[in-house]
């Protein structure tokens, strides 16, 4: 009688279910090419086997939805054909190969700027996926500003911290004071290589006795902003903060502050909240102002100093 391999068959099914489960607690990363051009860029490489930027998206959305139904964890980063080549010409790689574009990608996925597949279609997935690789564009340059603001002269404390310091207490006094509803806000600093711009979606709940609760906000979404309000602080370029306030059952209100040489916001005056709204930032030229808003001028915020 021949000797039965029950168990070596046992041991080999086994192998494959522990092989799988692996495999579902291995994270995924897609890397797409976002728009016509990057995606002609890349068809100069052989190895890149596509000739339709459409059919590409779709087939990209294909994987993401295999991957999803196999309950893989997916994150989707950006494909850039100039920064990959840059980056196979530092590490010495052959940029007309699979294995280096997968490298490419590990390396974007460690550096962040990413954003997870959750069963979304990729048209509404791209542009997602743009406002996460801006907000970590601006937040490197802002955090280039702060390193590089060096320490206080006069007491030796560090510039960029200080400065972080501040911006978190300014973000939290402008919410508080703002009271319940939808803020949205937006923060622009002028610097000697353009302006740096951070967006800011934050919910103030109303307690049970109509008072304040603590702001709800995204955790990236308020590091960047706070970074980016950190940055015009420690600089002292030219900065100002604007603030949308949807208030339930009554118009949205507009208001403005700027950033004053003592690194504290500044409220605008109604008039200049107006003139800032309704004028054409290119011409000059004055814009109508939009149907159903309210222009305010920005509320006080108290300063610490003041308080002590």
């Amino acid at each position: 009688m021949a000797p039965s391999d029950n168990g070596g068959r046992r041991h080999h099914r086994r192998g494959h279910g522990t092989r799988r489960a692996l495999r579902r607690e291995a994270p995924s990363t897609v890397a797409l090419l976002a728009d016509e051009a990057d995606f002609a860029a890349m068809r100069r490489y052989t190895s890149f086997g596509f000739d339709d930027h459409r059919s590409y998206l779709r087939q990209a959305e294909g994987l993401l939805q295999d991957l999803a139904a196999r309950e893989l964890h997916t994150t989707v980063a950006l494909f850039d054909p100039a920064e990959y080549a840059e980056y196979c010409a530092d590490a010495g790689l052959d940029p007309d190969s699979p294995g280096s574009r997968t490298r490419y990608v590990a390396e974007v996925a460690a550096a962040g700027g990413t954003v997870p597949y959750t069963g979304q279609p990729v048209r509404d997935l791209l542009p997602e996926l743009l406002r996460a690789v801006t907000r970590r564009a601006t937040a490197d340059t802002a955090t280039g500003l702060l390193l590089r603001a060096g320490d206080c002269p006069d007491c030796g404390e560090d510039l960029g911290e200080a400065a972080l310091r501040r911006a978190g207490l300014l973000l939290t006094r402008l919410l508080e004071a703002a009271g319940p509803g939808d803020h949205h806000l937006v923060c622009s600093v002028a610097t000697r290589r353009g302006s740096l711009t951070a967006a800011l979606s934050a919910t103030v709940p109303a307690g049970a006795d109509g008072s304040a609760g603590p702001p709800l906000a995204g955790e990236e979404e308020a590091l960047v902003f706070g970074t980016v309000l950190a940055a015009g602080i420690a600089t002292g370029g030219p900065a100002g903060l604007v603030m949308r306030t949807s208030p339930d059952g009554r118009p949205d209100a507009l208001r403005g502050w700027a950033l004053d040489d003592d690194g504290w916001l500044r409220p605008l005056s109604e008039a200049e909240v107006f003139a800032a709204y309704c004028t054409d930032v290119f011409t000059g030229e004055p814009v109508p102002p939009e149907h159903g808003v309210e222009y305010r001028g920005g509320f006080p915020l108290p300063r610490p100093e003041q308080e002590e």
